[in-house]
């Protein structure tokens, strides 16, 4: 039986968490896919991640449509989420964030590569999705199906996708593994423009390192920066095995 309870307690935890790692600010947000209906999603009313609690927690169709309780005005962009659950049927979990970091990669002509073993589940086919070419001048949010699902579309099998001007996109098996995957995300973008910034030929991790490290990060991997992050911001730390619910993530 699905523990809706902790589920929703550890979509809580992650928004704490990813503001707290500086990959979240005042805005951004994560979802996970409803574990009984996986043509719903559940994500916050629109609220700063740093104070969100489970009663802003709303449940969605892919749509954006709302189902049941309403305890605020949701998202504008939860079409992002929407979009790609159903492009990505073994999608479980989405960010999306304004990591300041990543955001410079996505508005020059530096690719984002992995240069840390940590990071190597970002992959090394990192693309920019520019709105403005099929949408022309917005205001660069995806506030409705037809932009949410080009910009799944240009995600394709990615992890991760950039947005010109705006910030990126992170999808995972597991609501843990696309939280560790976002944090990792703004870590390597920070390093490589340090590493850039000192000069000379950045050596970036292989295809075949990328596809080792990614196959061999197990589940204790995730739960050990999960149990610190938990620490950090004072929320409670489960296990995952111990989750009711967790499963249906199949991370």
């Amino acid at each position: 039986m699905v523990d809706m309870t902790a589920i929703r307690e550890e979509l809580v935890t992650a928004n704490r968490i990813l503001a707290n790692e500086r990959v979240l600010d005042s805005f951004g947000h994560v979802s996970i896919r409803h574990p009984v209906r996986p043509d719903h999603f559940i994500m916050s009313r629109a609220r700063a991640p740093q104070i969100i609690e489970a009663g802003d927690l709303m449940e969605f169709t892919l749509e954006g449509r709302i189902v049941g309780a309403e305890p605020g005005k949701p998202y504008s962009e939860r079409f992002i989420h929407g979009a790609i659950y159903e492009a990505r049927p073994e999608v479980m979990a989405v960010v999306h964030n304004h990591s300041p970091s990543v955001i410079p990669f996505g508005v020059t002509g530096t690719k984002l590569r992995p240069l840390m073993h940590m990071s190597g589940p970002i992959g090394n086919d990192i693309n920019i999705w520019d709105c403005r070419h099929r949408f022309g001048d917005t205001n660069l949010l995806v506030t409705n199906m037809e932009m949410g699902r080009d910009l799944a579309c240009a995600l394709g099998s990615r992890t991760v996708s950039l947005m010109r001007g705006h910030g990126c996109v992170v999808v995972g098996k597991s609501l843990r593994e696309v939280v560790f995957t976002s944090i990792y995300l703004e870590i390597n973008a920070d390093l490589q423009m340090k590493a850039i910034a000192m000069g000379g030929e950045i050596t970036f991790l292989s295809d075949g390192e990328i596809d080792r490290i990614t196959r061999g990060r197990a589940g204790f991997t995730l739960e050990r920066g999960w149990e610190n992050w938990c620490q950090r911001v004072g929320r409670p730390y489960i296990p995952q095995e111990l989750t009711v619910g967790e499963g249906y993530a199949r991370s």
